[in-house]
Formats: structure tokens, sequence, C-alpha cells
């Protein structure tokens, strides 16, 4: 593909002997626009590629040479072709004398002073008296001026010369650039650095004024001859067709054509071009050299109506809202049938219930797309469920052809399953064979012909040892089923929760999903709600063992009476609680809490601790105050000096370390009568380092400090909130911990989320994830990068082409951990220490094995390999985070 003349070049010499015509000049009308030093994932590929499609950069000698910086006279020249002005180009005669430039930049000084770009008086005096105006390197305050003038952004400029850029280093910024400055940050041409700065004096790189400009172009509209913006009307393997301007336009398809979509920086594949979408096309010799995907949304308008009838000439006539519509459709609409193959106009049914979709880009507006939604079914058969929708009331069913229809359901539809009737289409499994009968589109009867398993929901009213379980169906009825041998109980908050655990009670019982077997035995029990109330400020008013009576009386005054039972879950300050235990503690005026179905209590907790967020201490009255969580405050009292004051990682801690509105847990006395102990509610972060689970003791490291703690009495929770076992947390995994003080309440383990990083802005973090799946992440709380030992908390420094372990921190904020990558050949799999060993660089190069586990990713773009499929030779490159390596990419 033909590339117009140069504008980032090597240098003044090369643009001079380009000029003269000079045979030595490597300078290169490039066939394809791939340059050899702009990788697959550079940063800046999207924006460079785009303008050396459009002509307005090309490399040298096939390189681009992205790190170089750029020189005055480069960007004047670039701003001159990105405007298309080079038609209005003179012989540079008018070119300032005393702004020294080479020759071949003589013309487009010389009109970049006459479009104002610059001013002549300005630039001569920021240039030192022995400096060459035109090799001194452009600066970042700079390119933003120029750039903005040349989006005709002048005034804009000028009028926000008074406002504050909002950076560190705004002192450092000229006065007469800062209104530019922030126009270019407003419209995001142009972020700052490291350090919320914008270093107004930094360099500016060859990739960086390719991006700047790339990005302006969305703010206006130069019309290059070879950029034409449409919509896709044919698409095959090799030819692109776009209607732009009113006119057909079509460009080759080939091996030398890059995508890439508006939103994304990442370069694509044709698979994203679609039909009656908007694409941006840049023309070559009759070949797409750059094709960029504007919006993915088709440019069709949708209706839906009933077919009365197919008219002579290609017309349709359709009911719409009880209007009758003609449409005219022509050669190239396609009409397809519910399933979406293609069928001819004949097969069309009167009544039947069609879409059409119009194009909504020209004035004609034919139809492109005209699809039966329904037709008239009367019909029995068999086949196996694919799908069931109890939003919509569908099924959909497909045949032994493979072909699959949608048929709707009723209260009045027959489900038959085992010759009992099903109370809810949610009970019928995907893959289930069914027979069926269909009258006018609605299903009248399904029978399941085949075992499955099934879901039902209910309420638990009675269990009968382990063998029976009898429940509420979703019907309202009572139903009775048999227990398998083992059945998985699921009780969020509860780790290997059993039978035992469940609520059955008719006056509320534990809401379940329960799974039937296909010879209809319970083997699962999920627990997805529970109807009991809970009773928080009680006092004891009498209790009698011999009963198991309770009777308490509220903050309000009013009595209630309960009844415990061997079943009742009992909390008190023990490790080891036992029914008896707090029945020994339950005299009068004792202060509990209660968890109870009507008099049944199911749990009680004699009070020994209150939490809530500190307020204040008295230590004259030595009296503290407490928030608690339902909004009332509790003022306790002390004896002594103060209380013991508890915070993780402090020791000899007072009463004045305490802030006010830290959370706190305040431990009481046996009688409940004084303050005793107030701890402090700690959240840190920790990766564990090893876990002994004989007497549930983990040692974990944060800040480079090993701690060891117990976590016996901890409540243990996965990433996704699920009950856990100290023998799930594993070494290597990172954890959030909660302490009272120094004792851990609540441990759950972090989730780690590995992938390449596709965009990143203010707002948002996109990555695509070792699973292929995209995961979005707010930065709105707070962002820290890590790469290697630097830390900062700013985006500034990621790129598309970082490969980074994502986490939330204990506080919200995100934790970006950048991936070390290392850049050999592999050697060979040691498959008997599982290492993958590389050849290393030099022979003093120590560490060359590495440790391959389960979780390590090994891949060669979207495809997953096994590490047995790396062979000696390849190019790989090998990401770790810490010591860890986690990612194997084939290059």
């Amino acid at each position: 593909m033909l590339v117009t003349a140069m504008c980032l070049s090597g240098g003044a010499a090369a643009f001079a002997d380009q000029a003269a015509g000079s045979a030595t000049t490597k300078q290169v009308a490039a066939t394809s626009l791939i340059f050899s030093d702009v990788k697959d994932g550079f940063w800046a590929e999207k924006h460079i590629y785009k303008l050396a499609a459009e002509g307005i950069i090309l490399g040298d000698a096939g390189k681009f040479r992205p790190g170089d910086s750029v020189t005055q006279q480069e960007a004047i020249t670039m701003a001159i072709r990105f405007m298309n002005l080079e038609s209005k180009l003179g012989d540079g005669a008018g070119a300032p004398s005393d702004m020294k430039v080479g020759n071949y930049f003589k013309p487009y000084l010389e009109l970049a002073v006459q479009q104002k770009l610059i001013d002549k008086s300005e630039e001569v005096k920021a240039t030192g008296a022995k400096e060459s105006w035109g090799e001194k390197k452009a600066s970042r305050e700079w390119v933003a001026k120029i750039l903005v003038r040349a989006l005709g952004k002048d005034a804009e400029a000028k009028a926000a010369a008074g406002a504050a850029t909002g950076f560190a280093d705004q002192a450092s910024i000229t006065a007469s650039a800062r209104g530019y400055v922030n126009v270019a940050v407003q419209l995001e041409l142009t972020k700052g650095v490291e350090g919320n700065k914008f270093d107004p004096l930094g360099k500016v790189t060859r990739a960086q004024l390719a991006t700047f400009f790339s990005r302006g172009g969305e703010y206006v509209t130069p019309g290059y001859d070879t950029v034409y913006e449409g919509i896709v009307t044919e698409l095959t393997d090799n030819k692109l067709t776009l209607y732009t301007n009113g006119k057909m336009k079509s460009f080759t398809l080939d091996s030398r054509s890059v995508y890439f979509t508006k939103d994304s920086e990442t370069k694509s594949s044709k698979n994203q071009l679609q039909l009656y979408t908007k694409v941006l096309a840049v023309d070559k010799v009759g070949s797409a050299a750059y094709v960029e995907v504007r919006d993915a949304k088709q440019q069709l308008e949708q209706t839906e109506g009933t077919l009365l009838r197919v008219l002579s000439g290609n017309k349709l006539l359709m009911l719409i809202n009880n209007d009758s519509i003609t449409y005219t459709f022509d050669s190239s609409t396609s009409f397809l049938d519910q399933n979406g193959n293609p069928i001819s106009v004949e097969n069309l049914t009167n009544d039947s219930t069609i879409i059409v979709q119009r194009e909504t880009f020209s004035a004609e507006k034919k139809p492109v797309i005209v699809q039966v939604k329904s037709a008239i079914v009367n019909k029995t058969g068999n086949g196996t469920v694919d799908a069931v929708s109890l939003t919509d009331k569908t099924i959909r069913i497909k045949d032994a052809s493979g072909n699959t229809e949608t048929y709707k359901f009723n209260d009045s539809s027959v489900i038959v399953y085992q010759n009992q009737l099903l109370n809810n289409a949610g009970e019928i499994q995907t893959g289930a064979s069914v027979k069926y009968a269909v009258e006018n589109n609605v299903l009248t009867r399904l029978e399941i012909t085949q075992g499955m398993e099934r879901t039902v929901t209910g309420t638990l009213l009675s269990l009968e040892g382990s063998k029976l379980l009898s429940f509420t169906n979703s019907a309202g009825k009572a139903e009775i089923k048999s227990l398998a041998d083992k059945p998985t109980i699921v009780i969020n908050g509860i780790a290997e929760a059993a039978l035992t655990d469940l609520i059955a009670d008719v006056n509320g019982g534990d809401k379940v999903e329960l799974t039937l077997s296909p010879d209809d035995q319970i083997t699962k029990i999920v627990v997805t709600g529970r109807q009991s109330e809970q009773l928080n400020d009680l006092s004891v008013v009498k209790y009698e063992a011999k009963y198991k009576a309770l009777m308490v009386v509220d903050s309000a005054k009013k009595v209630h009476a309960f009844t415990l039972d061997d079943k009742t879950k009992v909390e008190y300050n023990s490790t080891t609680p036992t029914l008896s235990g707090a029945e020994s503690l339950l005299s009068e005026g004792r202060k509990i809490s209660v968890t109870h179905i009507g008099d049944r209590v199911l749990s009680l907790q004699v009070v020994y601790k209150y939490e809530g967020t500190f307020l204040s201490a008295d230590t004259n009255a030595k009296k503290i105050s407490i928030l608690l969580p339902s909004g009332k405050t509790t003022t306790l009292t002390y004896q002594g000096t103060a209380p013991s004051i508890e915070i993780y990682g402090k020791s000899s801690a007072t009463l004045a370390d305490i802030k006010v509105g830290e959370p706190v847990a305040a431990i009481l006395s046996s009688n409940q009568d004084v303050l005793q102990t107030l701890a402090v509610k700690t959240a840190v972060q920790f990766q564990v380092v090893s876990v002994n689970n004989t007497n549930s003791r983990i040692r974990v490291m944060a800040n480079g400090i090993s701690k060891d703690f117990y976590v016996d009495q901890a409540t243990l929770l996965a990433d996704n909130g699920m009950a856990i076992k100290v023998s799930d947390i594993q070494a290597g995994q990172t954890i959030n911990v909660v302490f009272n003080g120094w004792n851990a309440s609540s441990l759950q383990i972090v989730k780690l989320t590995l992938g390449k990083v596709l965009s990143v802005d203010a707002s948002n973090l996109i990555v695509k994830s070792f699973t292929g799946s995209q995961e979005t992440f707010s930065l709105s709380k707070g962002v820290k990068v890590v790469r290697g030992t630097a830390v900062s908390t700013g985006i500034a420094s990621l790129t598309t082409s970082d490969h980074v372990e994502v986490r939330k921190d204990t506080d919200g904020s995100i934790v970006i951990q950048v991936l070390t990558p290392l850049e050999r050949k592999m050697s060979r799999y040691d498959g008997v220490s599982k290492e993958i060993i590389i050849f290393r660089s030099n022979l003093a190069e120590n560490n060359y094995r590495f440790v391959v586990t389960p979780e390590t990713y090994i891949h060669q773009g979207d495809t997953t390999l096994s590490v047995q499929s790396l062979q000696e030779n390849d190019k790989i490159v090998l990401y770790f985070s810490g010591d860890k390596l986690v990612e194997v990419e084939k290059q």
C-alpha cells in the first residue's frame, strides 16, 4: 500500500535528501503498514496504523522508531498534513528567516504561520540565539498548543487560560500554554504522568504524537481523499462495500488490512465487521489498509406485525398496529425462518408474525431482512428440551434433525413426569427427552419420557431423621420425599452444614431449593432464606430449666415467652458453648438476644460484647459511648484507670489511640456490668505463607513481615462469601482478615484476577482475564499500581501491553500488580520437577528454572496450550507475580 510522503522521519537531513531525490535515502513506500518495531499489542499501534494509512506518517526503512523524540519542524509538518492543507503549500520563500528549519520544512513553516498554528514572535522569543527552532525537541505543552490550534479550538483555549489544570506541577506550565493544556486534557487527547503531573517540558515521542493527532481526529473532519466512513452493505472474505455519501464504495480485504474498533486500542479481527454497522475504511489503491468499526450497532429499524399476504411486484402486505402497510423488497432481501435458516418468500404463510428489518441509512429504507417470528402451528412430536424461559413462558424444543422451535406455555399446559403433574416448568431440565402437543402455537401437553434430575422450591415442614423430608411446594401443597444416603446441605455461613442445621417448622421453616434425582430422592438441599426473627436488647425475667421455658422483657417493657430445645444454638463468652452452660447464666436481669420462630428459640446469645463505632470516652466519669448498628447509643462504664485497649499491631495501646468513628468491640465482664476490654476492629490484607490445620493457626506475610495467629474462632469465607474450612485456605492466597483487637474475627479469601489490560482511564480498568472473559474494575475508591519496587497512585504508567494481577484492598481500592515479563527461548520442560527450563542469556544468569503449577496460564494468543507442547527454541514470554510464574505466552 503506497503511503504518501513522510512526516515523522529520522530528521532534517533525511528530509533534505528526500527533497533532493537522493538515492542514498532509505525512505520507502511500504507495501504494508506493518513496522518491524511496532509489535502486536504495542500501546500506540492503533494510532500509528491509522495515520500511516491516511498518509500522515511513514516509517524509515520499514521502522517507525516509536520511542524517538519529535522535533518542532516534524510536529508542525504533521499538523499541516493532519489538517489536510498540503494543497496550500508554497515554495517556502515566505518562511520566517529568524526561525531556522531544514529546506524541506520551509513550506510547512510558512503555511503554519499563515494558518496561525504558531505565533512567530512567541516562537522566536522561546528559541535560544544558537538554537535551531526546527531541530528543537517538541515539549508536551508546546505540542498541546499546536494540537488544539489544529483542531480549531484556539478560542476555547484562551477562555480556559485562567482555569486551574489540576496538576501538581501547574506552576511549571507556561502561562500562555495553560489554556491549551486544559483543552487537550478535557478532550482526552493527552493525560498527566505519574504523580498527577503534566511534565510540561517533557519530550514527546513519535508514538505519543501519533496518538495525540489520531485522537484529535474525533473532533474534526479534514476530508482526506482516501478516508471513507459509511454503512457496511456487503461483506465477503475479501470484499467490503460501504454506503457512503449516497454512493457505494468497495474495498479489497487482504492480508495487509488491519482491523480496530472505535472504543479499543487493541487490534481486533475481520470477525468484528458486521453488515449494516458503521465503519471507517482507508483506501490504498483499492485495498482497505485500515478498517475501524465506528458503531457496532446495526443501522436497522425493526417492525413486527402480522403478514396478511404477499402481493405481486415484490410487496408484503402487513397489519401493524391495526394499519395495513406495504413493504417493497428486492433480490437482496434475506428471508429467514424462526431458526434463522434461509427460506424463500413463497414459504411465508398468511397470519404468521414476522419481523421486518429495514436499513436506515438511505432514503429508500428498503427491507434487508424478513424473519418469521412465529407461524400458526398445530402439531405433535418428540424432541429434547433446549431451553426454558419462565419469564417469557416459552420452551424451546430441538427435534431429531437438530432444528429448534419455541412454543408458549400457559397455566392450562399439562406438564407430566413419571405420571405426576409438575408444579411449574422450572422443574424441567435442559436435555430432557419429551413428547409434546401444540395447538395454535401453545403447548397443550409436555411429557418427560426419561429420568432426569430436577429442582423444586419450597418451605421445610418437618425432617424425620435422615429418611424423609416434608415441605410445602411452590404451589402451596405439602409433599414428602425420601432423602438420599448423604444429601449435600448448603447453608450460607455454615461450612460442612448437616441435616441438623436445617430449620423445619410448620410456622416458618427454611426456604429451600431441593435437587431430586431421577428416582425422586433428594440429593441436595440449598437454604435460600430463613424466616426467623431476631430480638435484641432483651432482659431475662425468669428461666425454668425443667421445661426449658424462658420469659424475657424487651426495651419497650413487653413480655415474651419462649421455649428452648436441644437444637437451640447458644453463644456466650466461651470457645465451647453448651446449652447447659448457657442455662446457668440465664439469671434475672441478664441481657440476651434471641432468634426465634414463634415461641421456638433457634439461637440464644448471652450478651458479652457490643459491636459498633467509637463515639467518646469520659475519663472522669469512666464511661465509653458506642454507636450500635441499630442507630442507638450505648454507654458503658469501666473500672480502674482505663479498660484494656487492644489494637492490632500496636502494643501498650491507650484510649488516646482510638479515633472517633473507628469500629470497636466492647467486651463485658461476666456480670455484664462493666467494660473490661475495648478492641478496635482492624482490617488487614495478607498473603498466606503456611497453614496448620491441626491447631487452626496460619502464618501470613504483609510488607515483608510475617505473623502467626489462630483462626479457630474466626468466620472463614471464600471470595464468593460462602463458608469454608481452615483446610480450604492455601499457601499463596491473598486474604483479608478483620481483627477484634489482637484476635481474628473473620477471614475472607481475596479474589485475584490475572490477565491483560484492555483499556484504562480515570474511572475504570478493563482486563481480559486468563479465562477469556472481560472484567471491569471501578477505580472510584482509589488505585495503587505496583510495578516491581515502584508504587504509584495513578494509572498513567499502565498500558494495554501490561499483564496484571488485580485485587481489591481492604478499603475497596484497587491494587494493580504489573506482572514482570521475561523474554527468552524455551529449552525444555522437566516433567519430574515440573519446571520450565529456558536458555540463559549468559552463563552468569542463575535463574533459569521455573516451577509450573496447574494454575499457570500457558497460551498462544487466545489458544490455551499444554506445557508439553512448548518446543526447544520457541520464543516465550514468562510473566511473574513476585517470584511465582503465573503466565507463559508463546510468541
